[in-house]
């Protein structure tokens, strides 16, 4: 009989415990869901930035390889095998 009890009272506390955490969960996600609309409504939506022009870019480009070639020559020539 006390057996029986016991595994009575362990189920009702574990069903207890998964009610609570089922509930918290819920109205955790509730919760986060309303706060997400509410900044969405307050915060505007960013401007799209205006393109940039294509040519100035391309020169970057070279540049840039250029400078990465001459680090990688560099790099290869310290650290021959």
């Amino acid at each position: 009989m006390l057996d029986t009890e016991l595994l009575q009272e362990g189920l009702a506390l574990m069903g207890f415990g998964m009610g609570f955490v089922f509930v918290f969960l819920t109205v955790l996600v509730i919760s986060t869901t309303l706060m997400s609309r509410v900044v969405n409504r307050l915060v505007p939506v960013p401007e799209p930035k205006a393109p940039t022009p294509a040519a100035p870019a391309r020169q970057d480009d070279e540049e840039l390889l250029a400078v990465m070639s001459a680090a990688l020559h560099r790099y290869r020539q310290r650290h021959r095998r």
